[in-house]
Protein backbone atom coordinates (compact mmCIF):
# COMPACT_ATOMS: atom_id res chain seq x y z
CA UNK A 1 0.00 0.00 0.00
CA UNK A 2 2.78 2.45 0.98
CA UNK A 3 4.75 1.54 -2.13
CA UNK A 4 1.71 2.35 -4.30
CA UNK A 5 1.26 5.72 -2.57
CA UNK A 6 4.93 6.56 -3.06
CA UNK A 7 4.63 5.64 -6.74
CA UNK A 8 1.64 8.00 -7.13
CA UNK A 9 3.48 10.83 -5.32
CA UNK A 10 6.43 10.34 -7.66
CA UNK A 11 4.01 10.38 -10.61
CA UNK A 12 2.69 13.78 -9.42
CA UNK A 13 6.23 15.09 -9.05
CA UNK A 14 7.08 13.98 -12.59
CA UNK A 15 3.90 15.49 -14.04
CA UNK A 16 4.58 18.78 -12.24
CA UNK A 17 7.91 19.19 -14.10
CA UNK A 18 8.97 21.83 -11.58
CA UNK A 19 12.64 21.41 -12.51
CA UNK A 20 11.84 23.63 -15.49
CA UNK A 21 10.79 26.37 -13.05
CA UNK A 22 13.59 25.98 -10.50
CA UNK A 23 14.37 29.72 -10.70
CA UNK A 24 10.76 30.69 -9.81
CA UNK A 25 11.41 31.16 -6.10
CA UNK A 26 10.24 33.86 -3.72
CA UNK A 27 13.82 35.11 -3.57
CA UNK A 28 13.95 35.72 -7.32
CA UNK A 29 10.57 37.46 -7.55
CA UNK A 30 10.88 41.06 -8.77
CA UNK A 31 9.31 43.26 -6.10
CA UNK A 32 10.34 46.42 -7.91
CA UNK A 33 7.12 46.31 -9.95
CA UNK A 34 4.32 48.44 -8.52
CA UNK A 35 1.22 46.41 -7.73
CA UNK A 36 2.71 43.02 -6.82
CA UNK A 37 3.50 43.59 -3.13
CA UNK A 38 0.24 42.24 -1.69
CA UNK A 39 0.26 39.20 -3.98
CA UNK A 40 3.84 38.42 -2.93
CA UNK A 41 3.13 38.88 0.78
CA UNK A 42 -0.02 36.73 0.79
CA UNK A 43 1.57 34.04 -1.40
CA UNK A 44 4.58 33.80 0.92
CA UNK A 45 2.29 33.51 3.96
CA UNK A 46 0.27 30.81 2.18
CA UNK A 47 3.44 28.87 1.29
CA UNK A 48 4.43 28.83 4.96
CA UNK A 49 1.00 27.49 5.97
CA UNK A 50 -0.97 26.06 3.03
CA UNK A 51 -4.57 26.28 4.23
CA UNK A 52 -7.71 26.86 2.19
CA UNK A 53 -7.51 28.18 -1.37
CA UNK A 54 -5.53 31.01 -2.94
CA UNK A 55 -6.76 32.55 -6.21
CA UNK A 56 -4.33 34.78 -8.12
CA UNK A 57 -6.21 36.63 -10.85
CA UNK A 58 -5.02 39.29 -13.25
CA UNK A 59 -3.61 40.00 -16.71
CA UNK A 60 -0.73 38.18 -18.38
CA UNK A 61 2.81 38.79 -17.24
CA UNK A 62 2.22 40.06 -13.70
CA UNK A 63 3.95 37.16 -11.90
CA UNK A 64 1.01 34.88 -11.06
CA UNK A 65 2.75 31.73 -12.33
CA UNK A 66 6.01 32.69 -10.63
CA UNK A 67 4.25 33.02 -7.26
CA UNK A 68 2.25 29.81 -7.75
CA UNK A 69 5.41 27.85 -8.57
CA UNK A 70 7.24 29.42 -5.60
CA UNK A 71 4.43 28.17 -3.34
CA UNK A 72 4.66 24.67 -4.85
CA UNK A 73 8.46 24.53 -4.51
CA UNK A 74 8.40 25.67 -0.88
CA UNK A 75 5.61 23.25 0.02
CA UNK A 76 7.60 20.35 -1.45
CA UNK A 77 10.95 21.35 0.03
CA UNK A 78 9.97 22.63 3.48
CA UNK A 79 6.60 21.05 4.27
CA UNK A 80 7.40 17.83 2.34
CA UNK A 81 3.89 17.80 0.88
CA UNK A 82 2.79 15.83 -2.16
CA UNK A 83 2.29 18.62 -4.69
CA UNK A 84 0.92 18.72 -8.21
CA UNK A 85 1.58 21.82 -10.30
CA UNK A 86 -0.11 21.85 -13.72
CA UNK A 87 -1.31 24.23 -16.38
CA UNK A 88 -5.01 23.33 -16.61
CA UNK A 89 -5.02 22.15 -20.26
CA UNK A 90 -1.99 19.95 -19.44
CA UNK A 91 -3.78 18.54 -16.39
CA UNK A 92 -6.61 17.36 -18.62
CA UNK A 93 -4.06 15.86 -21.03
CA UNK A 94 -2.49 13.95 -18.12
CA UNK A 95 -5.90 12.42 -17.45
CA UNK A 96 -6.55 11.62 -21.11
CA UNK A 97 -3.13 9.96 -21.38
CA UNK A 98 -4.23 7.23 -18.96
CA UNK A 99 -6.75 5.99 -21.55
CA UNK A 100 -3.73 4.54 -23.40
CA UNK A 101 -3.24 0.95 -22.14
CA UNK A 102 0.53 1.50 -22.29
CA UNK A 103 0.43 4.55 -20.03
CA UNK A 104 1.52 2.58 -16.95
CA UNK A 105 -0.93 4.44 -14.68
CA UNK A 106 -4.63 3.63 -14.39
CA UNK A 107 -7.09 6.50 -14.89
CA UNK A 108 -8.68 6.05 -11.44
CA UNK A 109 -5.29 6.08 -9.71
CA UNK A 110 -4.17 9.29 -11.41
CA UNK A 111 -7.53 11.01 -11.00
CA UNK A 112 -7.62 10.21 -7.29
CA UNK A 113 -3.98 11.30 -6.86
CA UNK A 114 -4.82 14.66 -8.47
CA UNK A 115 -8.02 15.12 -6.44
CA UNK A 116 -6.25 14.26 -3.19
CA UNK A 117 -2.83 15.87 -3.64
CA UNK A 118 -1.86 17.59 -0.41
CA UNK A 119 -1.38 20.76 -2.46
CA UNK A 120 -2.79 21.26 -5.95
CA UNK A 121 -1.54 24.24 -7.97
CA UNK A 122 -3.53 24.93 -11.14
CA UNK A 123 -2.18 27.53 -13.56
CA UNK A 124 -4.15 29.33 -16.30
CA UNK A 125 -7.67 28.22 -15.40
CA UNK A 126 -10.07 29.13 -18.19
CA UNK A 127 -7.64 28.45 -21.05
CA UNK A 128 -8.72 24.81 -21.39
CA UNK A 129 -10.79 23.50 -24.28
CA UNK A 130 -14.27 23.45 -22.73
CA UNK A 131 -15.61 20.10 -23.87
CA UNK A 132 -18.34 18.52 -21.71
CA UNK A 133 -15.78 15.92 -20.53
CA UNK A 134 -13.24 18.60 -19.54
CA UNK A 135 -15.87 20.64 -17.71
CA UNK A 136 -17.06 17.62 -15.78
CA UNK A 137 -13.56 16.45 -14.79
CA UNK A 138 -12.58 19.93 -13.57
CA UNK A 139 -15.83 20.25 -11.64
CA UNK A 140 -15.24 16.89 -9.96
CA UNK A 141 -11.70 17.90 -8.95
CA UNK A 142 -12.74 21.31 -7.63
CA UNK A 143 -15.87 20.03 -5.90
CA UNK A 144 -13.95 17.27 -4.08
CA UNK A 145 -11.24 19.66 -2.95
CA UNK A 146 -13.87 22.22 -1.93
CA UNK A 147 -15.79 19.70 0.17
CA UNK A 148 -12.60 18.39 1.78
CA UNK A 149 -11.06 21.89 2.11
CA UNK A 150 -7.83 20.68 0.54
CA UNK A 151 -5.14 23.34 -0.08
CA UNK A 152 -5.40 24.60 -3.65
CA UNK A 153 -3.77 27.46 -5.57
CA UNK A 154 -5.38 28.73 -8.77
CA UNK A 155 -4.19 31.31 -11.28
CA UNK A 156 -6.15 32.80 -14.16
CA UNK A 157 -5.98 35.72 -16.54
CA UNK A 158 -9.44 35.01 -17.92
CA UNK A 159 -12.70 36.88 -17.61
CA UNK A 160 -14.91 35.05 -15.11
CA UNK A 161 -17.30 34.21 -17.98
CA UNK A 162 -14.61 31.81 -19.27
CA UNK A 163 -14.67 29.79 -16.04
CA UNK A 164 -17.37 27.17 -15.55
CA UNK A 165 -20.05 28.56 -13.23
CA UNK A 166 -20.04 25.69 -10.73
CA UNK A 167 -16.25 25.90 -10.42
CA UNK A 168 -16.21 29.70 -10.16
CA UNK A 169 -18.83 29.62 -7.41
CA UNK A 170 -16.56 27.46 -5.27
CA UNK A 171 -13.41 29.44 -6.06
CA UNK A 172 -15.05 32.72 -5.04
CA UNK A 173 -16.36 31.41 -1.71
CA UNK A 174 -14.66 33.79 0.71
CA UNK A 175 -15.04 31.31 3.58
CA UNK A 176 -12.39 29.18 1.84
CA UNK A 177 -10.56 31.36 -0.69
CA UNK A 178 -8.23 34.34 -0.51
CA UNK A 179 -8.81 36.22 -3.76
CA UNK A 180 -5.96 38.42 -4.99
CA UNK A 181 -6.30 40.56 -8.08
CA UNK A 182 -2.78 41.35 -9.31
CA UNK A 183 -2.90 44.70 -11.04
CA UNK A 184 0.63 45.38 -12.24
CA UNK A 185 2.68 46.10 -15.35
CA UNK A 186 3.40 43.16 -17.67
CA UNK A 187 6.85 41.79 -16.77
CA UNK A 188 7.39 40.74 -20.37
CA UNK A 189 6.86 44.09 -22.03
CA UNK A 190 8.78 45.87 -19.27
CA UNK A 191 11.79 43.57 -19.57
CA UNK A 192 11.75 43.41 -23.36
CA UNK A 193 11.67 47.21 -23.48
CA UNK A 194 14.77 47.23 -21.27
CA UNK A 195 16.46 44.44 -23.20
CA UNK A 196 15.95 41.77 -20.51
CA UNK A 197 14.22 38.41 -20.41
CA UNK A 198 10.55 37.70 -19.81
CA UNK A 199 8.75 36.16 -16.87
CA UNK A 200 5.42 34.44 -16.62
Amino acid sequence: MREREERLIEDLRRLSNLDAFADHTFGSFDLAITGVEEAYRLSLAYARNPDGWLFLHGPCGVGKTHLAVAIALQAMERQKLSVLFAVVPDLLDHLRATFDPGAGVAYDDRFNAIRNAQLLVLDDLGTENTTPWAREKLYQIFNHRYNERLPTVITSNQDFKRIEERVLSRILDTRLTQYIHVDAEDFRTRRVARGGGARR
